[in-house]
């Protein structure tokens, strides 16, 4: 584990590591030398011995040397999936335009502008970019800045005023015949997988909980569903043989961690054709899983021979949480069900209000208004 605001770890084999800048390049990029130790002083003393370390108002420090740092950082204390995530932001967008710049120099108006440029033209395609990856970018940065000063050098200017703007969109959630056509072909068709379908319908399960849930993880007795895993794909850069690999891994928050209550009708169907199985709900099998794609894949063919246009799975959880709203549940129970941090999240991002909702909304105006519109009915002179 890394000290603050050092490049001294501890190894595996019990020894200490620590990294320092031996020279630099032509060009300034920075070529580091390594030193071991048995224990933590020893190592660092071993460092200061060899060259000064920076006090932390060293104008030739590069944006990349302290981004490298970070990054180790958040090797250490994150989840695998959010250090590939960084990591590959880094190198595709921001190292491009950074990485060779001193972190000194670095502006508030470039940085802006260099947000604005990956919202109009980026990456190997020179398309846009979503405005929710370019806001993450904008967090990488600062994160990475609040690690600078921690380590005592001076930000070079303010991040707060730099804005990404993000249109409103609309979600996109399935109408109320589709949801009907998908029920019918998913329980004519009764599989584990149209199954699994069915149950983030009914449940709002995100795609990778789905494919992590096991048969353990349905009470029948109590009526519950417990979310306490998930799978997924990601990327393995510092494999040379394999670029990806599948992992299982709690939620990406303590909040995701929950127990959902079952509808009477799913319990019907797991008695009548799941009961006493184990291992993943998609496979029926405790060695085999499927993975998100391939459930991803299984989705859009149902989709098509059911005759339904053709949406993103996640529009199931959008689904599920706009017909919750529709029959009444409160916020804070949806909220919870959903696995998300607070109400705003739910509001803002997975509710729907279908025209249906809208005008039985407006018609309990026209029975609040009903009497006084009686009352006072007269015939116009």
């Amino acid at each position: 584990m890394p000290r603050k605001g050092e490049n001294i770890y501890k190894r595996k084999d019990g020894r200490w590591e620590a990294r320092y800048i031996k020279e630099r390049s032509p060009n300034g990029k920075a070529i580091y030398g390594y030193v071991y130790a048995k224990s933590y002083y020893e190592v660092k003393n071993k460092v200061a011995s060899i060259v000064d370390v920076p006090n932390g108002n060293n104008e030739q420090i590069l944006f990349s040397e302290i981004a490298n740092n970070w990054l180790d950082v958040v090797k250490q204390h994150h989840k695998e999936s959010t250090y590939n995530k960084y990591r590959n932001l880094l190198h595709t967008y921001i190292y491009p335009t950074y990485k060779d710049t001193l972190f000194h120099v670095l502006t508030h108006n470039s940085l802006q502008k260099f947000c604005n440029h990956l919202l109009e033209s980026s990456g190997q395609k020179h398309t846009m970019l979503s405005p929710n990856t370019v806001l993450t970018i904008l967090t990488i940065i600062r994160n990475i800045f609040c690690y600078a000063e921690k380590c005592g050098y001076h930000s070079p200017c303010n991040l707060n005023g730099i804005t990404v703007k993000q249109p409103i969109k609309e979600l996109t959630i399935l109408s109320r015949l589709e949801q009907e056509k998908l029920c019918q072909y998913l329980c004519n068709n009764l599989s584990y997988r149209n199954f699994g379908i069915l149950l983030c319908l009914y449940t709002g399960l995100r795609l990778g909980e789905i494919c992590a849930l096991q048969w353990n993880d349905i009470s029948l007795e109590e009526k519950t569903l417990s979310v306490h895993n998930t799978l997924q794909r990601i990327q393995t850069p510092d494999d040379l043989y394999h670029k990806t690999k599948i992992i299982h891994s709690v939620p990406k928050s303590k909040c995701s961690i929950r127990t959902i209550p079952l509808p009477s009708n799913i319990i019907e169907i797991i008695e009548s054709h799941f009961k006493g199985l184990y291992g993943y709900v998609l496979t029926g099998s405790e060695d085999k899983f499927v993975e998100p794609r391939t459930m991803q894949n299984h989705f859009k063919k149902v989709l098509k021979e059911s005759n339904i246009r053709q949406v993103n799975y996640h529009v199931l959880r959008h689904t599920f949480a706009t017909c919750c709203i529709e029959v009444g549940f409160d916020v804070k129970s949806l909220s919870e069900i959903l696995g998300h941090a607070n109400v705003n999240i739910t509001m803002n991002r997975y509710i729907h209000p279908t025209m249906e909702l809208k005008q039985k909304n407006m018609e309990k105006l026209s029975e609040l208004f009903a009497v006084k519109i009686l009352v006072s009915s007269n015939k116009f002179p």
